[in-house]
């Protein structure tokens, strides 16, 4: 959170500092011209441009949140570019116009007082208004690209406080501050901050389709950074540095910043005060003011560095300027502010209302065994809440789906009678039916009906049936009996270099045939209580290493390790050797659940990031690593013969994963030299994190498979 708060911090200060001296100028110079009943006409121009500001705001948000997830990305990487467009100018006018500030809005200021309430009102709403607008776009595409509102809306409050502070210690001249050298070192952060965003825009310009190039990438250090850490938070939040970067990307982030940031130096110094000839005499801290300056320095800034500063208030003892005679309030003075801030507030809210399409939200449908979709109408484009009510007896599942190619929209599962549930679903251009399954019968289809217009495309994921695994299971199963036969024959070698007091070659063999068993990670599930024999583990037993419970390679592992005799070892072994020949008859007659395959491919990853990347199942070989690529080759396996349903179904989900494996695998080949592997607790620190976080990002990856390969009943 707070390494997003950052830049929105910068902005809020900047942004409010300039406002607010803006809005302290008038209101000094009001008050030293002894026209302190126009002061409400200031603050009600700055009230509109609050106004205005928090209503653009609000129309940023809500109507992307109405647009398709390929719409958002163009919107906002548009919006990001525009962003830094703002701030770059907005940083090179107030380098300019720092010095000169004050005497610019007295000028407008008089002018002002000259030809009426209105233009006075405009002035202040015009001086607000741009800062605000400003401040709410670069805070939206920050938002956005953080991917929360918490942090950047925390960060941008602490400095519009903050900024509000300085502006009034500096109408009150108690503030000893050089503007024009604040601007200065702020507006260069800004800019390396400003970089980040156009590269994050243009990001997301690629992924809406908008620029070519998404998939070629400059650099990815995914595999030697760990996403999760400090640092990589840090510059990802504050300078949107991501580990991965497109050739687009680096090209905009280094091209702005070399172009920009040069411009800007020589700006300052082309602008940079000549030193005096000789040296000033002291000035005190709060200077008697002089009738009517021009401009002066800030107190307490050197004498030789203008600044902006603001007139001297007039004492409490002055009485304001009586009204002219004859003049009467023809409106209540809470009109004109009510207005301001009601009718941006009403603008916004149409344009939100209208910008997109509505959403028929709460739309019944009624499903049964007999009748499935009563009450379904054609729905507009957009996204469409319907709520589903089982008026038949029986339990159903219930999907929206594509009648032509089956493919499941949104779905409720387990709709019991008399019940009532949500559907959320995003409805474009297509033809649209229910399919209601219930418990016991067969499946009901509504009539289709056709969505015309709407922008975009949704996901819709292809159904997939116990028969489309029959294919995949019948391989996966053939590659686990092969591996079951290997495993009998390498836990009986271990045995008989146990009984033969072979202890250095049993190590050895330990370690193969364990492995050949971590690449099984798939049938687990269907191993039932062989599994606690074979690769059990010492923890939750009652007497840990030495209850008698504990069994399997991890006991053998233990002995071989700890010094233990090979008369101590041979029960276990020969148990091992036994239960691997069990496991081996009776796998062909257990039952293997076809939906196994696609959860599998998850949690053997996930066993291995819990389990060996923390070293907590070794018992003295240190070859959790070992065993962790042992996991990701068994990974592999599973996704070879689940391939071609998840190449129909999510062709760009397959390179992803593959350069995630590639990657974890260089990291783990690393650390293996021969016959030895690093143990997962010599590592260094920053190794250790980067085979995490690639096995993380390998998970992250793969997260999608269970949902997509789903047995569903609309198949």
């Amino acid at each position: 959170m707070w390494d997003d708060a950052f830049p929105s911090f910068l902005i809020g200060l900047r942004e409010g500092l300039e406002a607010g001296l803006i809005v302290s100028i008038l209101v000094a110079t009001l008050v030293r011209a002894g026209a302190r009943n126009r002061l409400p006409q200031v603050w009600t121009g700055v009230l509109a441009a609050i106004a205005l500001a928090m209503s653009f705001g609000a129309v940023l948000t809500f109507t992307a949140a109405s647009l398709s997830a390929t719409a958002q990305e163009a919107f906002g990487g548009t919006l990001s570019v525009i962003a830094v467009a703002f701030v770059t100018a907005m940083v090179f006018w107030m380098r300019r116009s720092a010095r000169s500030l004050a005497g610019e809005i007295k000028e407008k200021v008089t002018g002002a007082l000259a030809m009426g309430s209105g233009v006075l009102i405009l002035t202040s709403f015009l001086a607000v208004g741009r800062e605000g607008l400003e401040t709410a776009l670069f805070l939206w595409t920050t938002a956005r690209a953080a991917g929360e509102s918490a942090g950047p809306l925390t960060g941008a409050g602490i400095g519009l406080v903050l900024a509000a502070g300085l502006c009034w210690g500096l109408y009150r001249r108690v503030l000893k501050i050089n503007l024009s050298r604040f601007f200065t070192y702020t507006g260069a952060v800004l800019i390396v901050i400003a970089a980040g965003v156009l590269g994050y825009g243009l990001r997301d310009l690629q992924e809406g389709g908008v620029l070519p190039g998404d998939t070629v990438y400059a650099f990815d250090l995914s595999a030697h950074i760990d996403a999760g850490s400090w640092y990589s938070t840090l510059l990802q939040g504050v300078l949107n540095v991501t580990p991965a970067m497109t050739w687009l990307q680096v090209t905009g982030y280094a091209g702005y910043l070399a172009v920009v940031m040069t411009l800007f130096v020589r700006g300052v110094r082309a602008t940079a005060p000549k030193p005096a000839a000789t040296t000033p005499a002291p000035r005190p801290a709060v200077a008697e003011p002089e009738p009517e300056p021009e401009s002066e320095p800030v107190a307490g800034a050197p004498a030789d560095t203008p600044a902006t500063e603001l007139p001297e208030p007039v004492p409490a003892g002055r009485e304001p300027e009586p009204q002219p005679a004859g003049t009467a309030r023809r409106r209540p003075a809470w009109v004109v502010p009510v207005a301001v801030v009601a009718v941006p507030a009403v603008v916004a809210g149409l344009v939100v209302a209208f910008a997109g399409p509505r959403s028929t939200s709460g739309e019944t449908v009624a499903v049964s065994e007999t009748e499935c979709g009563k009450g379904f109408t054609t729905p507009k484009p957009g996204r469409q809440t319907f709520r589903m009510q089982n008026t038949g007896s029986k339990t159903a599942e219930v999907y929206l789906i594509d009648p032509s190619s089956n493919a499941v929209f949104g779905e409720v599962e387990g709709l019991a009678p008399g019940t009532t549930r949500d559907l959320v679903a995003t409805v474009t251009g297509g033809t649209y039916a229910w399919r209601c399954v219930p418990s016991s019968g067969k499946a009901v289809t509504s009539a289709p009906v056709t969505v015309s217009g709407g922008t975009g495309s949704t996901k819709a994921v292809v159904p997939v049936s116990e028969n489309d695994l029959a294919a995949p299971l019948k391989a996966y199963k053939a590659y686990v009996e092969q591996g079951l036969a290997t495993l009998v024959a390498q836990t009986r070698t271990l045995d008989a270099d146990i009984a033969g007091n072979h202890l250095d070659q049993a190590r050895t063999d330990w370690l193969t045939a364990h492995l050949t068993y971590s690449s099984l990670g798939a049938a687990y599930g269907t191993f039932e209580d062989y599994d606690k024999k074979i690769n059990g583990r010492a923890d939750g037993l009652a007497g840990g290493v030495a209850d008698q419970d504990f069994a399997g390679f991890h006991r053998v592992e233990y002995g071989l390790w700890h010094g233990q005799s090979a008369d101590q070892l041979k029960a276990p072994a020969q148990a091992l050797a036994d239960a691997a020949a069990g496991l081996q008859k009776a796998f062909p007659s257990q039952d293997f659940d076809p939906g196994d395959l696609p959860l599998r491919a998850h949690e053997i990853l996930e066993n291995t990031l819990q389990f060996e990347l923390t070293a907590d199942t070794d018992e003295g070989s240190g070859t959790n690593l070992a065993t962790a690529n042992a996991n990701l080759a068994g990974t592999g396996e599973l996704l070879t013969v689940l391939r071609p349903l998840l190449t129909t179904r999510a062709p760009k989900l397959l390179p992803a994963v593959d350069a995630d494996v590639a990657r974890l695998q260089k990291l783990l080949d690393a650390e293996h030299r021969g016959a030895t592997w690093t143990p997962v607790e010599q590592l260094d620190t920053v190794t250790r994190q980067r085979i995490a976080g690639a096995t993380g990002q390998l998970l992250e990856d793969l997260a999608p498979v269970p949902d997509l390969l789903e047995i569903r009943k609309s198949a």
